[in-house]
């Protein structure tokens, strides 16, 4: 699987970007040519130079180091959410799976009711209800989106149910908790993988979405949607001030929705063929 991912070259291209825009937001501190939060208000709106490589913003501050400074809460509070977001869903999914009957029935009919929902507008009512903070944001949106991953996760379970080997196991006398660790999770590991690409893809634009209308990290905090958010105020007289950021949003989500392409066909290679 890993010999036909690393022969792709789109795979690769996108790994690349995952893992240098990592690189840059973990040593942000070192690589960034200034703090972020310095103001110089007579420098306001400069041009790009050696001394700010994307110029300056209303306040007179890099650009560039703010757009470093702001992948930590765009990527590494994305991760953030995806992590919880699979957790839980893994967990409800395999129950529901695996057990079917009782168990089945009433997980899914909570996945029902939470699908019934349109998934922004859940969100914009959970933040309401808690209080604006980026916090608040996270566990809406984990609240939220899991009962989409427990339903694809269950169905993927569902097809290892039956097979020689987990009914071997139950007949030497395996425990639940053996087989669904042991056998299941390994199992659906490849639709997992190609799920949590594209689940951090949805929680960057979330994240940075309700940053842009005030509801998630809060200013002077440097995040790539916060950052938009300043900048529409000067929309017109310097477009460049979104440009950057906006471009920054859509290359990473894009990134991470090609490599769940990637994903799928080096996991999956029979069915891209039929």
């Amino acid at each position: 699987m890993l010999k036909q991912l690393f022969k792709n070259p789109m795979a690769l291209f996108c790994m690349v970007i995952i893992g240098i825009t990592a690189l840059l937001g973990i040593f942000a501190p070192w690589v960034a040519p200034h703090d972020p939060y310095s103001n110089d208000i007579l420098n306001k709106f400069a041009g790009p130079s050696w001394l700010y490589p994307l110029g300056t913003d209303q306040l007179g501050r890099c650009v560039f180091s703010r757009m470093l400074h702001g992948i930590r809460p765009t990527l590494f509070l994305a991760l953030l959410t995806m992590f919880g977001t699979m957790t839980l869903g893994i967990v409800m999914g395999m129950l529901a799976g695996y057990f079917r009957g009782i168990v089945d029935e009433i997980i899914m009919r909570i996945v029902d009711v939470m699908l019934s929902f349109p998934s922004q507008i859940m969100i914009l009512a959970v933040v309401a209800l808690l209080g604006v903070d980026i916090r608040n944001v996270i566990i809406a949106s984990i609240f939220i989106k899991w009962a989409w991953y427990a339903r694809m996760i269950r169905t993927a379970t569902i097809k290892y149910t039956e097979t020689n080997f987990v009914l071997y196991s139950r007949s030497v006398g395996s425990g639940n908790f053996y087989i669904l660790t042991r056998h299941m999770l390994p199992c659906i590991a490849a639709e997992l993988a190609v799920l949590a690409s594209l689940d951090t893809g949805w929680a960057i634009l979330n994240i940075s979405t309700l940053s842009f209308l005030g509801l998630g990290v809060q200013a002077p905090t440097p995040e790539w949607g916060a950052m938009l958010n300043e900048a529409k105020n000067v929309m017109i007289s310097n477009p460049e001030q979104m440009i950057v950021p906006g471009i920054a949003v859509v290359v990473l989500v894009g990134a991470f929705n090609l490599l769940g392409d990637s994903l799928r066909d080096a996991l999956d290679p029979k069915a891209v063929r039929q």
